[in-house]
């Protein structure tokens, strides 16, 4: 038997009695399926550790290693965990079936049983596997689309039908941008410059995950990157470094500098939550805090880190050096802002004082 066009799917008999085996291994071979057998179970787990089976046809009695134990090891391992475990023996007493389908058994054939009735419930097993396998591989490209935490949200929401409520909550937004791109798009062709960006934003996606951020959106040419937790300043300033750090780099460096980048980082209370309709939702973080660290991001010079004076104090990391505190204007604050240059590993080219 196939799956859309795929190789034949192997189904691992395991039975003590070679006249069974024979006679299943007939039985799915007119199937269709790849058959390898095992006469028990020491033996069967040995071959299914060493490849790959979709779907196991075991006996309850075999002697060492029993049916039961078998099925408890299979379901132990991670790669057999759905996989369809039907057993066939001639013992069929409810006991038998309590402790067969307690071990993870899918199902259970009584002996004797016809073609019939083993392709039908094998193939239906075999069906459900194939669904489970194609919502782990939709999973997998989701991820690379969100964010674990909005992924998570999503698999939360599925199961209960219920999307958490906005909450209020301390955090630290990064904000970074590549300097000039709208003047590179002019000078460099398309498809080179959709390679340097994509390289340069995935190298900072996995940066901002690698210091315990998460990415809340690309905005172009840049990212935006939320922290939490106790040491929320410390992990953002030491990505951004690490950012800077790649930007100089990067291979579109060195010849010339294609890729200056400006940051900018705040710290405060943000809303995260749920925005927009049924239709179509984004789960973000808003309000002050994330305007802030935007606008400090354009006041950043090209290499150079901006963070308002509410990082500097709220870090606790010696090893990182913040320039004297100087104030800007920040546009939609009555007030102007405490700001500082975030100076290790390299001095930067310094910030302008106006947005």
């Amino acid at each position: 038997m196939h799956v859309r066009g795929g190789p034949p799917l192997n189904v691992l008999i395991v039975d003590d009695d070679a006249t069974s085996r024979r006679l299943l291994a007939r039985m799915l071979a007119n199937e269709g399926y790849t058959v390898t057998e095992a006469a028990s179970g020491s033996d069967a787990l040995r071959v299914a550790l060493r490849g790959s089976v979709d779907a196991f046809l075991l006996d309850v009695r075999m002697p060492g290693m029993d049916g039961l134990e078998l099925c408890r090891r299979l379901r132990a391992t991670a790669r057999y965990r759905v996989a369809p475990i039907l057993f066939v023996t001639a013992i069929d007493d409810e006991q038998s079936l309590r402790e067969a389908f307690a071990a993870g058994a899918d199902d259970f054939l009584a002996k004797p049983f016809s073609a019939v009735v083993l392709r039908a419930r094998l193939g239906a097993h075999l069906q459900k596997l194939e669904y489970y396998r194609q919502l782990e591989r939709l999973r997998r490209n989701l991820a690379r689309y969100v964010s674990p935490r909005t992924q998570h949200l999503v698999e939360a929401y599925t199961v209960t039908g219920i999307l958490p409520p906005p909450i209020a909550r301390e955090v630290c937004v990064l904000f970074s941008d590549i300097r000039g791109f709208t003047a590179l798009s002019d000078e460099i062709p398309a498809p080179r410059l959709f390679e340097i960006l994509s390289r340069h934003l995935g190298v900072q996606v996995d940066l901002v995950y690698s210091h315990g951020g998460y990415i809340d959106k690309f905005g172009g040419d840049g990212v935006m990157a939320v922290f939490e937790g106790p040491q929320k300043a410390e992990n953002a300033c030491r990505c951004a470094l690490d950012i800077m750090d790649a930007a100089a780099a990067d291979p579109a460096n060195e010849e010339r500098r294609l890729l200056q980048v400006g940051i900018g980082i705040h710290a405060g209370e943000a809303l995260i939550g749920n925005i927009g309709s049924d239709e179509h939702l984004d789960y973000s973080v808003i309000g002050q805090t994330v305007n802030i660290a935007s606008r400090l991001c354009d006041l950043a010079e090209p290499g150079a880190i901006v963070v308002s004076d509410a990082v500097a104090r709220a870090s606790r990391d010696d090893g990182l050096r913040f320039g004297p505190a100087r104030t800007a204007w920040v546009h939609g604050l009555r007030e102007p802002l405490t700001i500082r240059a975030l100076e290790p590993p390299y001095r930067p080219a310094g910030f302008r004082t106006s947005a």
